[in-house]
């Protein structure tokens, strides 16, 4: 079992958005007594030609057992799950559907062994300890055990030439490393000397950063362990050829990309490499089973197919998908639910999690000293927000069931007061302009327009991914509203790399993406978003980039609230109570709201998804959420099955 306070046992309150479906957490006293197990269809052929173990010897001696409840019901194997993206590195995605992990979310907000067979923890977060399933495989055959963990240790992280490629610095605590032992082939245990409470929920990540890799794999290509002939060959071209061949056989491995690869993900990516057709084969050492004994998952393939990304409604709602929600907009709901009907698919609308569907971030590491210190101040940013029409741009471009406010909280959290979300967020013109002279812009140009301290004209160049034209109507509908506060604004898409690449160069004075990735947060979950730790935060890159190399690189913040945002999310960190972490929430999200670090327009936006009639076992209402929730993940789509017996035919384009 895993043994946690409350404070890391949180996810936001999905439960009644998500159903009743989830993996039960089983422990030693509440383990389902196992099922007869049964072999899989697709592979008897292979079992009776004595290519492939019976499934006995296939999976662990203890595997998880699917525990499904409600509407959702043991299946039978087969079929192809058939998905489109729109470019090869989202084969990643197929990882993050499948969702297996040492520790998972499940959607009532429980942290549960999934991969592991146990975790403990001790009630201060400084130690853990993972037991591991006896009897697990590599998608190989070969064992998964304790010496997997140990040579990412010892022979990648904390190797000099492959540690900067794969540095341990997400298991480090005020810079201290973790002491990490292995007494058996079925334990691992991790210890500081001061509370960790990432530790769990970034192992049940949807980005797959894990802390164990296929031993017996990467040993071939090893300095340590390769033999001297593919040394020298590794080696040929640069001395650490061999640290860089592992490398990229890593990247490749954790974006889907390299089908040599172990894995212990419910399907083996087969296509090699770049191609339009990505396919994905059942693994047969998978270890989890249903409660009749079958071994998950329940299709025999997920096949992704890529389209551009504009194009993939069209194709979506020409019954070219078995599940789809990645690409499609809720401005794509009319349309998919005219298309339904006729092509045999139901068209849902989850619950989204970001904090905003779209928001403005003020550059406050601009590179023009006018317009930097424009974004540093408070006043500037209070007016730009109150001078957006948020009820009318939900109304336009939502119809009217979005929740308008800031990029903060979602109604949904147990952290939500409305005065958080409504701060500096009522459409307020006369005070915007009040704002605006304040800060000295008060001279205007004939044509009514205000004017720079410099004397430029006040053009307010806002930067958006080229990526549809969500973006281009929300700028539109903000740009119509400041031109009354007088601010002329104007709209620039790009690439989203060369957008992030601007962004942290200063280029960019003000962009557009999406809020807070995870509005329904608890007190247990991590205020890392809310505080200048990463160089990808658009409104403070350069301040994140300076936490997030200790000062190597980037900015000093130089905004107190800034700075008191970091202390308090420190000081988070080092909490060791429920009540102490929900206190330090409560200070930040007030620092959050009061200084309008970010502009949110509406949030609670609704997600499109696409279901063949035909599939069951996805929930009719969820949540759709990278982290936590690995978007289908969390409802574990190794259990969606087809119902061939049902009426419906499935038309495919």
């Amino acid at each position: 079992m895993i043994s946690r306070r409350e404070t890391l046992v949180s996810l936001a309150a999905l439960a009644a958005a998500a159903g009743p479906a989830r993996v039960a957490a089983q422990t030693a006293d509440e383990k389902p007594k196992l099922p007869k197990l049964v072999e899989t269809p697709m592979f008897e052929p292979l079992v009776k030609e004595g290519k492939l173990p019976a499934i006995a010897k296939r999976v662990p001696a203890a595997p998880l057992v699917a525990m499904l409840e409600g509407e959702r019901k043991p299946g039978t194997h087969g079929g192809d799950l058939r998905l489109l993206m729109s470019k090869d590195r989202d084969a990643r995605f197929v990882g993050a559907y499948g969702y297996a992990r040492l520790v998972c979310w499940t959607p009532d907000g429980q942290l549960v062994p999934d991969i592991a067979e146990a975790v403990e923890a001790d009630d201060a977060d400084k130690t853990f300890t993972i037991k591991l399933r006896k009897g697990h495989r590599w998608s190989d055959g070969k064992p998964f055990t304790s010496a997997d963990f140990k040579f990412f240790w010892e022979d990648m992280a904390s190797d000099k030439t492959l540690g900067r490629f794969f540095g341990a610095s997400s298991l480090l605590v005020d810079g201290e490393k973790p002491k990490v032992e292995f007494p058996d082939e079925q334990t691992v245990r991790y210890a500081w000397s001061k509370p960790n409470p990432n530790f769990l929920p970034w192992l049940a990540s949807p980005a797959n950063l894990t802390i164990y890799r296929p031993a017996h794999y990467y040993r071939k290509f090893h300095e340590k362990y390769a033999d001297k002939k593919r040394l020298e060959r590794l080696n040929e071209k640069r001395k650490d050829g061999w640290a860089r061949k592992i490398a990229s056989e890593d990247r490749n491995g954790r974006n889907n990309l390299n089908p040599d690869l172990p894995t212990l993900d419910p399907w083996v990516p087969k296509t090699e490499g770049v191609a339009e057709r990505y396919e994905f084969v059942r693994n047969p050492y998978y270890h989890r089973i249903d409660a009749n004994g079958r071994q998950l998952p329940y299709a025999d393939r997920v096949v992704m197919v890529l389209a551009e990304s504009k194009i993939i409604p069209v194709k979506t709602g020409a019954g070219e998908v078995d599940l789809q929600a990645r690409s499609i907009r809720f401005d794509d709901f009319p349309f998919l639910r005219r298309s339904a009907v006729e092509r045999g698919f139901d068209v849902r609308l989850w619950k989204t999690a970001n904090g905003a569907q779209l928001a403005l971030f003020p550059n406050l590491n601009c590179e023009d000293p006018t317009w930097q210190k424009l974004m540093r101040d408070v006043r500037f940013r209070r007016a730009l927000s109150l001078a957006i029409n948020r009820d009318e741009i939900n109304k336009i471009m939502y119809v009217g069931l979005a929740e308008p406010g800031q990029n903060t909280v979602l109604s949904a959290s147990p952290l939500y007061k409305p005065e958080l979300r409504q701060a500096s967020a009522s459409y307020d013109l006369v005070l915007a302009n009040r704002l605006l002279d304040q800060v000295g812009l008060t001279n205007r140009g004939s044509d009514g327009q205000r004017l720079l301290p410099d004397g430029r004209e006040l053009e307010l160049i806002v930067e958006y991914p080229a990526e549809g034209s969500e973006y281009v109507d929300l700028m539109r509908l903000v740009g119509d509203t400041w031109a009354k506060a007088g601010i002329k604004m104007f709209s620039k898409a790009f690439q989203r790399v060369v957008l992030r690449r601007r962004v942290l160069s200063g280029q960019t004075i003000m962009s557009v993406w999406g809020g807070i990735d995870y509005a329904f947060v608890r007190p247990g979950l991590s205020p890392q978003e809310f505080a200048p730790t990463d160089e990808v935060q658009p409104q403070w890159p350069r301040w994140g980039q300076y936490y997030q190399t200790r000062g190597k690189q980037g900015e000093k913040p130089a905004d107190p609230a800034a700075e008191e945002l970091l202390k308090l999310y420190t000081a988070w960190n080092a909490a060791d109570s429920r009540e102490a972490r929900r206190e330090i929430w409560a200070k930040l999200l007030a620092i959050w709201a009061d200084r309008v670090f970010t502009i949110g327009i509406v949030g609670g936006v609704l997600q499109p998804v696409v279901v063949d009639r035909q599939l069951r076992n996805v929930p009719k209402e969820g949540v759709y959420a990278f982290d936590p929730g690995a978007y289908f993940g969390i409802y574990k789509p190794d259990t969606f099955w087809f119902d061939r017996a049902a009426p419906v035919a499935r038309k495919h384009g």
